[in-house]
């Protein structure tokens, strides 16, 4: 029997909290809470952006090439729920195309031509420290009831926590630099599924599968499975 959206609640939280109390790889608990949250919250994509040191959001996981592609495109123009969420701190959840309309041109005709109807984007926040935005995409027009939104705040809140254990925000730069290293290895990866994509011949999405099944299978960090490959040193089966 599959597992009801609770048990799946559940099964996320501890996957999170898990990560406090031994090592983890960053880029894949972003990968596991993005694919996590479409199904808990009916939504059809979902993507995490991250700041890096220039203070720039970095599109750091996302559940398809298309919501990576919209996040891309709203940093490029500066506007944006995901953008606001970020710089506020606060969820900004869009109902419809008309309310995107009015606050982001730009960003509501890249939406619109990507097929989603509503945008809900968390914060990622640690105390007033923001690191970025969570966000969910949807084809259906709506905002997130109010279990839903607090359901995903706290996910949100505790992958932050996860992201900055052991740092304080005393030490804000150690923190700054564990992000940035977490970033640096969603640019090895990317470089990876590339080449994988090429030498393979499949499509983008299908080359991130392969890595995961890969680093999963001989418990390996992501990040090394990808270095691996871009410098030759492993080649996947077909």
């Amino acid at each position: 029997m599959a597992p009801s959206r609770e048990h799946r609640l559940v099964d996320t939280f501890v996957a999170l909290t898990d990560t406090l109390v031994d090592e983890y790889d960053v880029v894949d608990l972003l990968q596991n809470l993005v694919d996590s949250v479409v199904e808990i919250f009916d939504a059809s994509a979902a993507g995490i952006l991250l700041v890096n040191q220039e203070q720039e959001l970095e599109v750091m996981a996302s559940t398809s090439e298309r919501s990576s592609f919209v996040g891309l495109l709203q940093l490029d123009a500066g506007q944006g729920p995901c953008v606001e969420c970020f710089a506020t701190g606060r969820t900004v959840s869009v109902r419809d195309q008309a309310e995107m309309e009015r606050r982001w041109p730009v960003f509501a005709a890249a939406s619109a031509a990507s097929g989603y109807a509503s945008v809900h984007s968390i914060p990622m926040r640690l105390r007033d420290t923001t690191l970025g935005s969570l966000n969910l995409f949807r084809e259906s027009e709506g905002a997130l009831n109010r279990d839903d939104a607090l359901a995903a705040q706290a996910l949100t809140d505790v992958a932050t926590i996860s992201i900055l254990q052991q740092r304080t925000l005393e030490h804000a730069t150690l923190a700054q630099q564990q992000l940035q290293r977490a970033l640096d290895s969603r640019v090895v990866i990317e470089q990876a599924k590339g080449f994988v994509a090429q030498t393979h011949q499949v499509d983008m999405q299908a080359a991130f599968t392969m890595l995961r099944q890969h680093a999963r299978s001989h418990q390996e960090p992501l990040a090394d499975v990808a270095r691996a490959i871009v410098e030759r040193r492993l080649v996947l089966p077909s």
